[in-house]
């Protein structure tokens, strides 16, 4: 059975800082790139972070960059995301995700957590 189960979220005043975690199990994680999403109230899902699989290499949304970092320990199947100089925008709910292709069948496997709920907010 395939689960993500995000963990860290919380109240944190403007300019704090957080780290989320984001624990996978029942599927290869090491095979999978990993991401950061979130979603504020009455806005769309929006990509935070991601880290490939194979490298670690990152990439982040332009309004993260500098602040926030994304990182893997693939001996403890888990992704992390470390919030600094967090603003009251950053509030919303922040989703894992696992993504993979296979070429050989054609096919895109993705799994999602239930998501974990950040407030910044003085």
């Amino acid at each position: 059975q395939v689960q993500l189960v995000e963990s860290g979220g919380g109240l944190v005043q403007p300019g704090g800082s957080l780290r989320l975690s984001c624990a996978a199990s029942g599927f290869t994680f090491s095979s999978y790139a990993m991401s950061w999403y979130r979603q504020a109230p009455g806005k769309e899902r929006e990509l935070v972070a991601v880290i490939t699989s194979v490298g670690g290499r990152t990439k982040y949304a332009d309004s993260m960059k500098g602040r926030f970092t994304i990182s893997r320990d693939n001996a403890k199947n888990t992704v992390y995301l470390r919030m600094n100089s967090l603003k009251p925008e950053d509030t919303a709910v922040y989703y894992c995700n696992a993504h993979m292709g296979d070429l050989a069948t054609m096919t895109t496997y993705d799994y999602w957590g239930q998501g974990t709920q950040v407030t910044v907010s003085s």
